[in-house]
């Protein structure tokens, strides 16, 4: 399935950020999570995913499957953006989203704390820079657990 998706994904111009396909209480689901790719070095100026990506990699992803794969039992497929508030996983997701507040749980304390919050400054190597307007933090790309962009109106 990942196969599929990530070839439909690139047909248009896209690419999969995840997916997961799992029981849920409403019974099987195939969710895939597709994202447009922001190369660090243009400063992550890329597009946002529309409604009309979903839509037609939702179509084209459907019909790949009913034409390839064999599946024991019904399926609701989901296709969506990671959001506003979306996962940072790589050093280059960090380096894409230079700019915007991001909020980062750590395995191993920075500077004391397991929680850093504040704007990515930089990417210095393999390490993050954030700066909360008093502090600046320099955050190793190895002691990031979990991290998200915050949302900014």
């Amino acid at each position: 399935m990942r196969s599929i998706a990530e070839r439909v994904t690139r047909s248009h111009g896209l690419e999969l950020f995840d997916l997961q396909f799992r029981r849920e209480s409403i019974g099987w689901v195939l969710r895939i999570v597709i994202d447009c790719p922001g190369a660090p070095d243009t400063g992550g100026q890329g597009k946002d995913v529309t409604v009309a990506d979903c839509a037609t990699v939702s179509v084209d992803v459907s019909a790949v499957l009913d034409a390839e794969v064999t599946f024991d039992h019904t399926y609701t497929l989901e296709v969506s953006s990671p959001g506003l508030d979306r996962p940072l996983r790589h050093l280059a997701d960090f380096a894409r989203f230079v700019g915007r507040r991001v909020k980062i749980v750590t395995s191993e304390p920075v500077d004391g704390q397991r929680f850093v919050s504040g704007r990515i400054s930089a990417v210095d190597g393999r390490t993050i820079v954030i700066e909360d307007g008093k502090t600046t933090r320099r955050v190793p790309e190895t002691a990031v657990a979990r991290a998200r962009l915050e949302v900014e109106l």
